[in-house]
């Protein structure tokens, strides 16, 4: 008997396995508000340089103060980070009070700068504009190097120790952290918090996607991808809301940051993976959970069938002595060429999907309308995703998300921003079919990785997914070489990487490997319920259920 046979006899998929989901949202709501937290807390307010007391002429407005200190673009804005280099005598006033400039004789800002005090963000605290704008950026890319090292640290401990423990372990940092980043005193210390910040919150993100699957039987394995899924899309829209009445990054931080104590209490419902338990040896404690889910999900002859000797049994046919690491996941032929396209893709999705969600200027819109409608975009993408995943299979649905995204970015390149409507329009479906390819691929991951290298397979992936997103705000300094080459990188990358989609075998209806050996025997159909001879072996015993007998039955006949 194999674990999907124990969830199925179970329930499968019953009121045990949707309270799961529902308590697993609340991680998945919080994610999203530390991730794309960035568009808010370092968004650069206007700004022009300072002027001293000592230099204001006497009754001048501030428009024509302005003018006598504050070069103009060719756009007609003020300068963010010029200004005139001589005194007012050079400048010449004409009777409607316009200002003839000599803009050759400017410098860099003397006694910084003034903002626009309508929000109050880390690039008006510590002056992180001009010269210093690369720090705002780093910013981000700080908190994705913690998120990267949580995907490494957090897929071997969870493997290790048990997702539930260091899930409330993740749970518990993250609220700290958290803290610590929103009463930071400088940018130093703002960039060490946000970075360990981040390696607590990866541990979330990981854990919950292996507990999300491990718990529902082989036929909702997608269904409840993508509704574990929509919860993200929902925490993205609530971060707009939040963070359009919450104008102070400190207090926006908090906010943010509160449900964790929430999430802390919800540990004490939360089930440990019964998969994991089992390949650990510790049968009563799985035995337990399955006979909760089995009573939850009305199963009343579930104990008189399924034994802790019955456990017993299938714990040892699965080795659970050996040790796994990171390394297992390239030993051997299938996985190894697995996890290196598995990188490709993952670094694909996260840099294009990034690249885009913090790219919310130039369409036209504020920010806080725009990143609103960059997340409700993602819950039809979710819910259609879920449909063509099951009628065309995981890896067409992943490898043509990511096309059709790069072509998105594509098109925006050649498309001129006179017509922003237009340019509004193909940055959304981009934004949608990125987000669609986001949930292909932890579904499909989770799927791709045996029991046994589960965690440190979603581990792994996540770390190439974080250096991705570290690298994708970095990228938009770029334009200073040229406006168009952050566009066309992220275009590049979405089409290298749905093109090594193609190379991932399929793994639609087909049972989640337990063993190394489940993916090793049959090369690009891992998983699936082959060798029924095998599987009714020695092992065989009375609790299997009829329909694997009865197809071991027809594939015997149509041998003879």
């Amino acid at each position: 008997m194999k674990f999907d046979d124990l969830l199925l006899e179970a329930g499968g998929f019953g009121r045990f396995q949707i309270l799961t989901l529902l308590l697993l949202s609340l991680p998945r709501v919080i994610l999203p508000m530390h991730f794309l937290l960035h568009n808010f807390i370092a968004a650069v307010p206007s700004h022009h340089c300072a002027i001293l007391d000592q230099d204001r002429p006497v009754n001048i407005t501030k428009e024509e103060l302005l003018l006598l200190y504050i070069p103009k673009e060719p756009d007609g804005s003020f300068s963010s980070c010029q200004m005139f280099s001589k005194t007012p005598d050079h400048l010449l006033v004409n009777s409607t009070s316009q200002i003839l400039l000599n803009s050759s004789s400017t410098q860099s800002c003397l006694h910084g700068w003034v903002y626009d005090q309508s929000r109050f963000t880390i690039a008006a605290q510590w002056d992180l504009v001009c010269e210093k704008k690369g720090l705002n950026q780093a910013s981000l890319t700080f908190f994705f190097i913690g998120v990267t090292a949580g995907a490494v640290a957090f897929g071997y401990l969870s493997d290790k120790f048990g997702r539930r423990l260091m899930l409330l372990v993740s749970f518990i940092f993250s609220l700290i952290l958290g803290m610590v980043s929103a009463a930071s005193v400088s940018y130093l210390m703002f960039a060490v918090s946000r970075s360990l910040l981040g390696m607590a919150l990866c541990g979330l993100s990981i854990i919950i996607v292996a507990l999300s699957v491990e718990w529902v039987d082989m036929k909702h394995r997608t269904l409840a991808g993508v509704l574990s899924s929509l919860w993200w899309s929902i925490g993205n829209v609530l971060l707009s809301l939040v963070a359009y009445l919450i104008r102070d990054w400190r207090w926006l931080l908090l906010a943010v940051t509160s449900p964790c104590a929430l999430g802390i209490l919800s540990i004490w419902w939360v089930p440990e993976s019964i998969r994991w338990l089992l390949v650990k040896g510790k049968v009563k404690s799985a035995h337990k959970y399955l006979l909760q889910c089995a009573r939850t999900n009305q199963r009343p002859d579930f104990p008189s069938r399924i034994s802790i000797e019955t456990l017993t049994k299938i714990a040892e046919a699965e080795n659970t002595k050996t040790s796994y690491s990171y390394v297992d996941l390239f030993r051997t032929p299938v996985l190894r060429k697995t996890s290196l396209c598995a990188a490709v893709v993952w670094f694909g999705v996260a840099f294009s999907y990034y690249g885009i969600s913090l790219n919310i200027t130039g369409f036209g819109l504020d920010i806080y309308m725009t990143h609103f409608v960059y997340g409700a975009i993602e819950i039809p993408a979710k819910i259609g995703i879920y449909f063509v995943m099951n009628a065309v299979g995981r890896r067409h649905a992943q490898a043509w998300t990511l096309l059709v995204t790069g072509l998105s970015i594509g098109a925006n390149i050649i498309i001129p921003k006179s017509v922003g409507s237009l340019r509004s329009v193909i940055a959304i479906i981009g934004k949608g079919l990125s987000e669609a390819a986001f949930t292909t691929v932890i579904l499909y991951t989770a799927e791709l990785y045996p029991t046994v290298l589960r965690q440190n397979g979603i581990g792994y992936t996540a770390f190439v997914a974080r250096v991705a997103a570290s690298l994708a705000p970095l990228t938009t300094l770029l334009d200073e070489v040229w406006n168009l080459l952050p566009q066309l990188i992220y275009c590049s990358v979405a089409f290298v990487s749905g093109l090594a989609a193609f190379l991932l075998p399929e793994t639609l209806n087909m049972r989640l490997p337990e063993t190394i050996n489940d993916v090793e025997q049959k090369p690009g159909c891992h998983g699936k319920r082959i060798h029924p001879e095998k599987e009714l072996g020695e092992d065989i015993s009375e609790d299997i259920p009829l329909k694997v007998l009865e197809k071991h039955a027809t594939d015997q006949r149509a041998k003879v």
